[in-house]
């Protein structure tokens, strides 16, 4: 006797109520084991593989590509079977479908493409061997459809002739000279956050002028033993991102998430990270700063960081974040005023560091490395003057704690 068994959208992280569906690894009608790749979706966070949490056959999709869902809303239906089926044959009718689809393009694929993929390949001319080294971002190495269509939008034609897929949308767009881009789930899932929070919580933003010609002088004295030793690079971010951690002991209001009529002070410091990839920023966690040394904070930040821009992250990477920080100066940018992290109540901003001249106390003049370092936080959370002596606390630990 079978059963059908409903799978949902679980719940992918804190502060995580929606997502939306990026691809289906597999169509109605084929077989699933337990715990092998389902879908894939996208957050504001990170992209997310979900497993099948049963066993069976794909008996119905109830949601499609692009398409929004919130936590605990239903995905598929999948109908049950006792163990593991991947030997019991099947599955033969998907590997025949797709070596159908590799053979009718004269060639037969050293890796696994779905259906889905060679169909789009092949209306746009993509043979397998170019197929293989189409640059991948899915889970595992795997190519997703979004892989392939960034890399159709961008490919190089002979002669240089726009791919089919440019040429359509040209064609189609009005007016002339109007393209029309629809948003990424991922960049909408941003979008959504970013609206939530600026509408929900009251911003405001200090701004002070931090001297980091100590820091500067450090990291380049230091930065090729450094390198060599911990295997990272030396940064500023590392600095900015210790002197916060140091800061919060003395002020840790900032270092909350609000609910309802309660602000739930947070023990331990997780640094949300911001980095620029291709479809937006992604903000990893930098977990408990307050316990780490300079070094092993420049290692996570780097590790972290690499992870983002070659799509690694889990979902844990990304979890858990108390306040963030964003160096929009390393784009050259001197002052930024960035929106809070929803449900953070504060977000650090580091312009781009510049040589100016300076007076100093003596009244003589120097050459000084300078720095604008943002703070906006929630007003409902935090004073005027309570953020002020942060950012006061932020100054003094980056200006006389330049050291290893």
């Amino acid at each position: 006797m079978t059963e059908e068994y409903q799978v949902t959208l679980p719940k992918l992280g804190e502060s995580i109520v929606s997502a939306t569906i990026v691809q289906w690894f597999k169509k109605e009608g084929d077989p699933i084991n337990l715990d092998e790749p389902l879908l894939e979706v996208s957050t504001d966070k990170v992209n997310s593989e979900i497993p099948s949490p049963v066993s069976g056959v794909l008996q119905k999709i109830l949601a499609g590509p692009d398409q929004e869902l919130q936590v605990g809303e239903a995905l598929a239906v999948i109908q049950m079977v006792q163990g593991p089926i991947g030997d019991t044959g099947d599955d033969s009718r998907v590997t025949v479908e797709v070596k159908r689809e590799a053979a009718s393009t004269g060639s037969e694929m050293q890796g696994f493409f779905s259906p889905a993929l060679l169909r789009l390949a092949r209306e746009n001319n993509i043979s397998l061997d170019e197929l293989e080294k189409v640059p991948t971002t899915g889970a595992g190495g795997r190519l997703s459809k979004r892989d392939l269509e960034l890399y159709i939008e961008n490919c190089k034609t002979p002669q240089n002739k726009p791919c089919p897929l440019a040429t359509n949308r040209a064609t189609n767009s009005q007016p002339t000279g109007v393209e029309r881009v629809k948003m990424s789930g991922m960049r909408k899932a941003i979008a959504d956050n970013m609206v939530r929070s600026f509408y929900e919580a009251p911003h405001a933003t200090l701004i002070t002028e931090v001297d980091v010609t100590a820091i500067m002088q450090l990291i380049q004295k230091e930065k090729e033993a450094f390198l060599a030793k911990y295997g990272t690079k030396l940064t500023i971010t590392s600095f900015a991102a210790r002197a916060t951690a140091k800061a919060l002991k003395d002020y840790p209001f900032l270092n909350s998430s609000l609910e309802d009529d309660t602000i739930v002070v947070k023990k331990f410091v997780n640094i949300g990270i911001a980095v620029s990839i291709d479809q937006g920023i992604m903000v990893p966690v930098v977990k408990n700063c307050e316990e780490l040394s300079l070094a092993e904070i420049a290692k996570a930040v780097g590790d972290v960081s690499a992870k983002a821009r070659s799509n690694q992250l889990s979902p844990s990477d990304v979890q858990d974040g108390t306040i963030t920080l964003t160096n929009f100066g390393i784009s050259g940018v001197m002052m930024g005023v960035p929106i809070i992290r929803y449900p953070e109540v504060a977000i650090l901003g580091l312009g781009a560091i510049q040589r100016k001249v300076v007076a100093l106390e003596d009244d003589t003049m120097a050459i000084r490395s300078v720095m604008h370092v943002s703070l906006t936080f929630d007003h409902r959370v935090i004073d005027g003057m309570y953020g002020c002596g942060f950012l006061n606390s932020l100054k003094e630990h980056l200006e006389q704690d330049a050291a290893l």
